[in-house]
C-alpha cells in the first residue's frame, strides 16, 4: 500500500471520467458504491470531466462525486484527487486562474479540501514559478493536501522541483502520465527515472488503453459504434492483437478476466501506486477490483513485458 496525504490507498484509482458521460447519477452512484464496499477509496477525476459531451459544459463528473459523497458521507474516508487546467471557463495554469479553479472544484464536490490537486496538462503560457506558486497558496491554505502533476515532460517535472526545493515549497507526490501495456515509451523513456529519483507515486491513467485491453476490441468491427472508438482503434493491429493473446493466455493460467492481468502488469511495475481505471456499470468493476489484488509471477510480467516491448 502507498501512502498520500498520511492516508493509504487503494491499489486500484477509481477514473470519474466515466461520470457524466457513459454513467449517468444513477449509475454512477452505483459504481462508487460497489468500488468502496469493496475497500477503494482512491477516486480521481478532473473540473474539465466531461466538457467534450455534447450538452455538458465541464465539472459533470465533479457534481456527481459532490452528490453521492452528500448523500452516503464519509468524506474522511476517501482520497479525493481532481485536476486543473483544462475546463472551458478556466483555461491554464495561471496563480489567479489556479486558485478560482480550485474554488470551483470544491464547491461542485461540496468538500473543504482536495486530497491531491493535480496540474493537468503543462502551460507554457504561464511561468512555471509561477504554477508551482499558486499550488503552494492552496497548500499553505488547507484548500489542498498534495500536489500533483499530470502530462508534463520530464524536463518540466524536473524543473518544477528545482523550482519547489529552491523557493522551500511543498514538494509533489504523484505523477499522472498516459501509461499502459500498449503505450510504454512515453513513460519509460524519461519519465520513469524522473519518478524513481523524486520517489513519486505513479497514477497511470489509460490502463486499459481506452478499453483495448480489456479484450473486447479486436477487429475494425467491434469498434463500430463504441464511445471509445477513436482511442482504442489505434492499437487494432498485429502488435495490439499480441498482446491481447498473451494477456488471454496469462488470464486463463490465473482464471481470471483479462483487464485484471493488464492491471496487475502496471502494479508490477517500479513506482506504480495505483493504476487508473473507470466503469460504466457495477458489473465492470469485479476484474478492475481482481486487478488490485493479483500478483503476477515474475514470469508472468516478463512475458508481457516482451510482448508490448516495441510499444
Amino acid at each position: 500500500m502507498t501512502s498520500l496525504t498520511g492516508t493509504d490507498i487503494f491499489e486500484l484509482c477509481l477514473g470519474g471520467n466515466t461520470f457524466g458521460w457513459t454513467s449517468d447519477r444513477d449509475a454512477s452512484f452505483q459504481v462508487l458504491d460497489s468500488f468502496t464496499a469493496a475497500g477503494g477509496n482512491f477516486i480521481d477525476t478532473a473540473d474539465s470531466y466531461s466538457a467534450w459531451v455534447e450538452g455538458n459544459s465541464g465539472g459533470e463528473s465533479e457534481t456527481i462525486i459532490g452528490q453521492w459523497l452528500a448523500a452516503r458521507g464519509g468524506r474522511d474516508d476517501v482520497v479525493l484527487a481532481t485536476k486543473v487546467s483544462q475546463h472551458p471557463e478556466f483555461k491554464g495554469l495561471s496563480g489567479s486562474n489556479v486558485k478560482a479553479a480550485a474554488e470551483a472544484s470544491l464547491r461542485r464536490l461540496g468538500t473543504d479540501h482536495i486530497d491531491l490537486y493535480y496540474a493537468h496538462f503543462d502551460d507554457a503560457d504561464t511561468p512555471l514559478e509561477e504554477t508551482v506558486g499558486a499550488f503552494e497558496e492552496l497548500v499553505a491554505a488547507g484548500t489542498i493536501r498534495a500536489v500533483g502533476i499530470s502530462n508534463y515532460s520530464a524536463a518540466r517535472v524536473r524543473e518544477w522541483f528545482e523550482i519547489a526545493r529552491r523557493e522551500g515549497f511543498t514538494l509533489p507526490v504523484a505523477l499522472q502520465p498516459h501509461y499502459n501495456l500498449v503505450n510504454r515509451s512515453d513513460y519509460e523513456s524519461e519519465l520513469d527515472a524522473v519518478a524513481r529519483n523524486e520517489d513519486l507515486a505513479v497514477v497511470p491513467y489509460f490502463s486499459l488503453a481506452a478499453g483495448f485491453l480489456t479484450g473486447k476490441y479486436r477487429t475494425r468491427e467491434d469498434l463500430e459504434g463504441a464511445a471509445r472508438a477513436g482511442m482504442a482503434g489505434k492499437y487494432v493491429s498485429a502488435e495490439g492483437i499480441a498482446v491481447l493473446e498473451t494477456l488471454d493466455e496469462i488470464a486463463h493460467r490465473h482464471d481470471v478476466a483479462i483487464p485484471t492481468v493488464a492491471l496487475a502488469w502496471l502494479r508490477s511495475r517500479d513506482q506504480i501506486a495505483a493504476p487508473i481505471a473507470s466503469a460504466r456499470t457495477p458489473e465492470q468493476l469485479t476484474a478492475l477490483l481482481a486487478g488490485a489484488r493479483l500478483e503476477l509471477s515474475a514470469e508472468d510480467a516478463e512475458q508481457l513485458s516482451r510482448v508490448s516491448a516495441g510499444f
